[in-house]
């Protein structure tokens, strides 16, 4: 529970004495935007990295040099853990937000956060406003900042294994015209919901496929763009595999 326990006052810690450091954000944002949105990114990621030292995580990162320098992209994962979003967040070079649950929104200051960050809030009940989230998304990501989505649509319950993509959930890279980079997240659980509310030290492997490039795919390929891509992560999985 120690290391819980810590994690969690750090980031109410990092809420509470940030505030000072969001307001001149805020400020810089009304003259230079990017600067605005590399400050909060950087902010971000450091507490996001301390979180992950103070459960314990070791980390082995495979295939970062595939990561396009040049132009945002659609990172599509498995999701097995809330440290999925950590882990990952932590080691994104450039501007990127991640697609969540609207029910996040009414956790406080956590959504404002988010906001700041370029998330998406999917309500996957409500067509009409699941299709404004996939457009802001493609708005997002022609305007250089990249998107990282979990296609199974919540948190997988066997290692290894994924809940089948939704295909829609790629739509915004064919649409965008980015390539999809595949992560494939290996053990995650292990540090914090294999024994909730629990956190131990666990060996997690965050493996980057190679780049998709759409217009290079196959027609089958194309149609069926979340399997092809799901596909790819499975192999990374099933090579990654500890144990």
């Amino acid at each position: 529970m120690i290391r819980f326990i810590l994690a969690l006052l750090s980031a109410v810690l990092f809420i509470i004495l940030t505030l000072p450091v969001v307001l001149v954000g805020l400020l810089i944002g009304y003259f230079n935007r990017e600067a605005r949105d590399m400050l909060f990114l950087r902010m971000v990621q450091w507490i996001f990295k301390v979180v992950v030292a103070i459960a314990g995580v070791k980390l082995t990162v495979i295939g970062e040099e595939r990561l396009p320098k040049d132009t945002a992209v659609l990172y599509v994962g498995n999701h097995r853990s809330y440290f999925d979003v950590l882990i990952t967040y932590a080691r994104c070079p450039r501007r990127t937000g991640y697609v969540a649950k609207k029910t996040i929104k009414k956790v406080p200051f956590l959504h404002m956060w988010m906001e700041f960050l370029y998330c998406l809030f999917l309500d996957r009940d409500n067509l009409r406003e699941g299709l404004k989230t996939i457009l802001q998304g493609v708005e997002y990501l022609k305007a250089g900042i990249s998107i990282c989505i979990f296609p199974e649509g919540t948190r997988g319950k066997e290692e290894g294994k994924m809940l089948p993509f939704k295909e829609g959930s790629l739509k915004m890279a064919e649409k965008a015209k980015v390539p999809v980079v595949p992560m494939a997240i290996t053990n995650s659980a292990a540090v914090w919901e294999n024994q909730f509310p629990k956190m131990r030290p666990a060996h997690v492997i965050l493996e980057y496929g190679e780049p998709i490039y759409i217009d290079a795919l196959e027609k089958e390929e194309k149609k069926f763009l979340g399997s092809y891509t799901q596909n790819k992560i499975q192999d990374m999985l099933n090579k990654n595999k500890l144990g």
